[in-house]
């Protein structure tokens, strides 16, 4: 099993100054992060979310992050992969100089970006998104393998051209896709690339979600596969924050997930502007609970269906304590069947205290306790 921290570079409050610290925050998490023996990190772009994703560059904060360190592997995803966000062959470019630059420590997500803020800003299709994310991965497969990319699709076409530089990794480094619904789980194991999933329905909802991408795996018949090179890679999120005061971490765990839910709410579903007071002695287990009522409520109100993915986010079953309490959390993700663990620590209202300190403990105590198993 393998163990990696994702970053949005989220913040509440988002001034100039605050954005310009908590990237720069990032950065000094991620460093660590190797200190700590995680394997992976992973950055995702975004664009115009203010509060939920200020990380609207990844490639130039991974290409940082991995001058700064040696082992551990650099996780650009996701990408937005539409057409009009990043032309496929410029992905293969940035991605393959990352990965040479890196000593072969590139792995490559592809994701739609589908918020309506976000398409709006770079006039992409919305009802495209899906079709070209599943190109670029077949383009970018075919052009990290060929002497020449050459590719007639439904989409683009593209003439004989070489793509430099070629990737260090052979045949590349691993393809993987942004997985939140059964639809994009059967997709991802059809074109053998890894699935990046969302986690905060639970244990139950990541058990349920393997058995989909393993039956979607186990009756493939290889006619969607992007590239030769599979990689059927299950990572599961996971929210966490791990100190020696277990009650304290959960208080500053599930505030900065509301944060989280609030703001992906905000821009995906419509909702409120992000609640930034944080309120010293709030019951926050209880405030969550508000909250996600509050959607429900909403969604009623608006006459769309109320699924059990509509308060996932606001389920604050997750990582949260002591270290044990962690390692008892990640041993119901693992028995589910998470190849990985994506640790989401920097959510909008934790501070950069809090979130090094997680880091660490899981580096002293989490991560040895699986490791020493041999899992």
């Amino acid at each position: 099993m393998k163990f990696s921290v994702i970053f949005e570079a989220q913040l509440a409050d988002p001034t100039v100054e605050r954005e310009h610290q908590v990237i720069r925050d990032c950065v000094e998490q991620a460093v660590f992060a190797e200190r700590m023996g995680f394997d992976r990190i992973w950055a995702v772009e975004h664009h115009a979310l203010k509060w939920y994703a200020h990380l609207s560059a990844p490639e130039v904060f991974l290409t940082w992050v991995a001058a700064r360190t040696n082992t551990i592997r650099i996780g650009h995803g996701v990408v937005c992969m539409p057409f009009r966000f990043n032309h496929p062959v410029r992905v293969a470019e940035r991605a393959a100089m990352l990965d040479l630059l890196s000593g072969g420590r590139l792995d490559l997500g592809a994701g739609r970006g589908g918020t309506e803020q976000e398409t709006s800003l770079f006039g992409v299709d919305r009802e495209r998104t899906t079709a070209e994310v599943e190109e670029a991965l077949r383009i970018i497969g075919r052009a990290w393998q060929d002497e020449e990319l050459e590719y007639h699709g439904e989409l683009l076409d593209i003439g004989p051209h070489p793509v430099l530089p070629r990737p260090r990794q052979t045949p590349h480094p691993p393809l993987f896709l942004a997985c939140s619904r059964e639809e994009t789980l059967v997709q991802a194991a059809e074109l053998g690339v890894g699935a990046l999933v969302m986690g905060f329905a639970g244990p139950e909802s990541i058990a349920r979600m393997r058995s989909v991408y393993d039956a979607a795996i186990a009756g493939r018949d290889g006619s969607r596969l992007v590239s030769t090179a599979v990689n059927d890679h299950f990572s599961v999120l996971c929210p966490t924050i791990v100190l020696d005061d277990g009650a304290q971490a959960r208080r500053i765990g599930v505030r900065g997930q509301r944060f989280f839910a609030q703001s992906i709410g905000h821009w995906y579903g419509g909702a409120g502007v992000p609640d930034e007071a944080v309120v010293a002695g709030a019951d926050e287990d209880k405030e969550m609970r508000r909250a996600a009522e509050q959607v429900v409520a909403r969604l009623h109100e608006q006459d769309i269906p109320v699924r059990p993915s509509s308060t996932a986010t606001f389920n604050a079953e997750h990582a949260y304590g002591t270290a044990e309490d962690a390692i008892a959390h990640v041993e119901r993700l693992r028995q589910a069947g998470a190849d990985e663990i994506m640790c989401l620590v920097q959510m909008g209202t934790v501070e950069q205290e809090a979130c090094m300190e997680t880091l660490r403990q899981w580096g002293d105590t989490v991560i040895p306790h699986f490791r020493l198993r041999g899992l």
